[in-house]
This record gives C-alpha cells, sequence and structure tokens, in this order.
C-alpha cells in the first residue's frame, strides 16, 4: 500500500491515495497505521479518493474533484480537519492530481466544501463561520473550568485558563472529562492563554488542545478556528483576525460574516509503502 506522510503545525496524517475507491479502509486497519510503534504513526488517516467514488462524496462531485476521507487516530470517522485538509490539498497539488485553478482549488469534506488558496508555503483553507451555541465545562485533573461549545463542522469546547494556570504544565495524557449531554458524540477541548500583541492581528492567542479519537496533538485547525471565533467574541467582535500558536506552530484565523479562512504551512515528509498485514492489530 502507497503511502505519503505530511504535516500542517505538527498535526501529522498518512495520506492513501485511493482514487476509484478501491481500498479496504477498516477502524482497526486505520489504528494500527496510525500506531506510533507498531505503524507509521500519525494523529489521523486522509484516504484521497474521487468525490464520485465515495458515498459520503459524491453529493459533492459536480463542484470538487477530490473527497477528503479523514479517520482519526483510534479509527473513528471525523466530519472535519482543518490542517489534514491543508495537507490534503499540498498533496493533490504536489503529485500533479489537481491544480490551484486562481490560486483556489475546491474539496469536499464530510463537514461540505472546503475552498483552499495557495500562496507558497501557506495554505489557507475556507471553513463554515464557528457558531458558538452553548456554555459547558471540561474537567482535567480535578480542576473544573467553564468553556464555550463551539461548531466549526465539529464539536469543540473552549476553556479559558484562569490566572495563575500555566498551559504549558497542564497534563494532557488523559482526556478530560466533558458533558455528555452537550457533546454526545465527543468533543475536542481546547485550552487557552492570551498571548502578547502582535502587529496585523486583532488578537493573539495560546492554545493546547485534547482531540476526541486522536488524544494531544501538536495542532488543530478546527480547534484554532474556535478559539479564534471566541476570542473575536470575547473583544466583542464579529470578524477579524487572530493569531493562534500552538505546540507546532503559529496558525492565522481570520473570520469573515459569512466564512472562517485557516492559514499555516502544509509539508509533506516522506513517501513509501507499508505492509497493512504487519500492523500490530488494536
Amino acid at each position: 500500500m502507497e503511502f505519503t506522510k505530511g504535516h500542517g503545525t505538527g498535526n501529522d496524517f498518512v495520506i492513501l491515495p485511493d482514487p476509484d475507491g478501491a481500498l479496504d479502509l477498516t477502524p482497526d486497519l486505520v489504528a494500527g497505521i496510525c500506531d506510533r510503534r507498531r505503524g507509521l504513526g500519525g494523529d489521523g488517516v486522509l484516504r484521497v479518493v474521487r468525490a464520485a467514488k465515495h458515498p459520503d462524496g459524491v453529493a459533492l462531485a459536480d463542484t470538487a474533484e477530490w473527497f477528503m476521507d479523514y479517520w482519526n487516530a483510534d479509527g473513528s470517522f471525523a466530519e472535519m480537519c482543518g490542517n489534514g485538509a491543508r495537507v490534503f490539498v499540498r498533496y493533490l497539488l504536489a503529485t500533479g492530481l489537481a491544480t490551484a485553478t486562481d490560486g483556489t482549488l475546491p474539496v469536499a469534506t464530510r463537514a461540505g466544501l472546503v475552498r483552499a488558496r495557495v500562496d507558497g508555503d501557506t495554505i489557507a483553507v475556507e471553513m463554515r463561520r464557528p457558531r458558538l451555541y452553548d456554555t459547558s465545562h471540561a474537567t482535567l485533573g480535578g480542576l473544573t473550568l467553564p468553556g464555550m461549545a463551539v461548531d466549526v463542522g465539529n464539536p469543540h469546547l473552549v476553556c479559558a485558563l484562569p490566572a495563575g494556570i500555566d498551559l504549558a504544565e497542564l497534563d494532557l495524557t488523559r482526556a478530560p472529562d466533558f458533558d455528555p449531554r452537550v457533546f454526545p458524540h465527543g468533543v475536542n477541548v481546547e485550552f487557552t492563554t492570551p498571548g502578547g500583541p502582535l502587529d496585523g492581528s486583532d488578537g493573539h492567542v495560546l492554545m493546547r488542545v485534547y482531540e476526541r479519537g486522536s488524544a494531544e496533538t501538536l495542532s488543530c485547525g478546527t480547534g484554532a478556528c474556535a478559539v479564534a471565533a471566541v476570542a473575536l467574541r470575547d473583544a466583542a467582535r464579529d470578524t477579524g483576525t487572530i493569531t493562534v500558536d500552538v505546540p507546532g506552530g503559529r496558525l492565522t484565523i481570520t473570520v469573515t460574516e459569512d466564512s472562517c479562512w485557516l492559514a499555516g504551512p502544509a509539508a509533506l515528509t516522506a513517501t513509501g509503502t507499508l505492509t497493512p498485514t504487519a500492523l500490530h492489530p488494536r
């Protein structure tokens, strides 16, 4: 089985080319591929399949040739992955499977159509405008934090740390507890603290994230969008640009009246072949 490895600000993925949807991808196989000791290692798998050849993408086949079939590291599905979409676009361009007409490229996802804009090393993807819809809380190591529920095509809970709590000292080796009545299908939980002022930005936030189905990751694109939306709300703004620093690097989020642009670097780091039968079962 051919593969490519790529990452966006440290959020890493195994990319599997499967244009005609012939690959028998299963949760166990995905989990084996993403195992960091017995597999290739990754926060998730990106299967590259034509929209017309995938049941979740066929409705968008008239507007996007390619469907991003994204799986979490534990073998579960995810509706959307912002960094994954940026890496997916980098792969399409690098392999010649697509070209960015006028610098843009549409991609089909389970959360709908995503439009990408390419500018050198930076790839930006336009997603739905984040929707703040409820208050809730997360509990981590005996610390209960209020948070804001945000829909970015997938569920997020953004929790600002109180003064005196160091973001770097949080123990994210275990999943935070959350209210299953608010998040019946699980949730990505972001923990934030303010950053210093930056020129050209309406706000600056530091973030760590525990991703549903993948544990702590170095970056989460949709999570950064959720964090940016909350930061703008707290600043009494409807639109603007927020810089979000994650352990893997820096992302720039621009929230407009009707969408949200996530921008940052996306790189391909390796190609090769893997032997599925040699992967350790879950």
